[in-house]
């Protein structure tokens, strides 16, 4: 559903204190002009930025909305260390959740838009102890906010695909049932074959005809290696554009000259990255993704679950986190954190995001004297907008 809309008084990325404030007429979904005093067409609903930063839409590209526990009571972290850890303390604990997967991730989705992120990628695990329930739990939430945000959803393997006889299956199944893309988790590292996991994955993908995302925790040569591999299988199914990995630790663990080959390697197979800006990480290597080109977007990970007690839903929030973990302090590198959790997720997810004439009326409105002092303050957001349409007032959904 797409819609006509006013937004009086906003400064489009304003990066001076004396940007000039503007008004913004949106059409059909769509931006259609902008320029200060803009009369308001007849039955076109008008709302007031009150002087506020105007952004394009936040884009939450590596979500998990099935393992949330945002909004319940507060659960102690009982896992030990090490993915397989994290990965069993999960599954010990999901079905014991106060709320179902459903409610729960309806509810974090909820917070996610009202704080500006109209995009959305949200892993949702697949395998022998769940079964499709977490998958359709996260199809449920993307339901309940359809008129709100765009949601993709990701047939995700948690616990590998070859561990566990049946897996396989089960994803192909998911994605009979409305997955998006098919997800995969460190081949080499974790299910050790890395040729038959993808297999797996890259079969699954050209039979549904669908995008693939995967996890790769890895580090140093093994990941390096798994990188290779992946961008292997998309030169040979031509898949170019529509394969994301998640996380790519390798990147930040190997030497500055091999960096730079897998750098330049993702730029040549036009496959994206997505971050979740880790504190106990390298960070990526954001600036040199960008100059080659990569497609890079930022994610939440996990909100408050059974893998760790952080995350609130807030992209701003997460913005500020990637700019801070990096060490950003001049207003132009603050604002390209920004980019990369609006624009550059949403070419992660192959769609685009913007200001300017013909964009999608895709936008949020934060309080704020320039893009950096609203990352700095994370007010609440006074306005989202999502297909021309006021969905969020104040951090509230409408």
């Amino acid at each position: 559903m797409t819609g006509d809309l006013l937004i009086r008084s906003v400064r489009p990325w304003p990066n001076a204190l004396d940007e000039p404030v503007v008004d913004v007429l949106c059409r059909d979904g769509l931006v259609a002009e902008s320029g200060p005093g803009l009369a308001a067409p007849e039955g076109v609903p008008v709302v007031d930025g009150r002087g506020g930063v105007l952004l394009p839409a936040f884009v939450d590209s590596h979500a998990h909305l099935d393992s949330t526990r945002l909004g319940l009571p507060f659960r102690s972290h009982s896992a030990g260390t090490g993915l397989a850890e994290l990965i069993d303390n999960d599954r010990r604990n999901w079905r014991s959740a106060e709320k179902s997967v459903a409610e729960r991730a309806t509810h974090t989705l909820g917070r996610t838009i009202a704080a500006g992120a109209t995009h959305v990628r949200s892993h949702a695990q697949v395998d022998v102890d769940s079964g499709l329930e977490k998958l359709e739990g996260v199809l449920a939430a993307r339901q309940a906010h359809a008129d709100r945000a765009h949601v993709q959803v990701v047939a995700f393997p948690q616990v590998g695909i070859l561990r566990e006889k049946g897996t396989a299956e089960l994803l192909d199944a998911a994605l009979r049932a409305g997955a998006d893309l098919v997800g995969g988790l460190d081949p080499a590292g974790y299910d050790r074959d890395p040729v038959r996991h993808l297999d797996v994955v890259f079969g699954l993908a050209e039979k549904h005809q669908v995008g693939v995302d995967v996890h790769l925790h890895d580090e140093g040569s093994l990941g390096a290696f798994t990188i290779e591999l992946i961008c292997e299988r998309v030169a040979a199914l031509g898949m170019q554009g529509q394969v994301t990995v998640s996380h790519a630790f390798a990147l930040s663990s190997v030497d500055s000259e091999r960096q730079r080959e897998l750098v330049d390697l993702l730029a040549e197979h036009d496959v994206a990255v997505t971050t979740v800006s880790p504190g106990a990480r390298e960070p990526l290597p954001i600036r040199q993704l960008r100059w080659a080109g990569v497609r890079l977007g930022l994610g939440q990970d996990g909100i408050r679950d059974y893998w760790s007690p952080y995350g609130s839903g807030d992209m701003l929030e997460r913005a500020w986190q990637l700019a801070h973990r990096n060490g950003f302090r001049q207003d132009a590198l603050v604002e390209m954190c920004v980019d990369i959790a609006t624009r550059g997720g949403a070419a992660v997810l192959g769609t685009t995001l913007g200001l300017t004439e013909g964009a999608p009326a895709d936008l949020v409105v934060v309080p704020g004297d320039t893009v950096t002092a609203a990352v700095m303050d994370r007010a609440p957001r006074t306005l989202v907008v999502h297909a021309g349409r006021v969905v969020a007032v104040e951090g509230e959904l409408v």
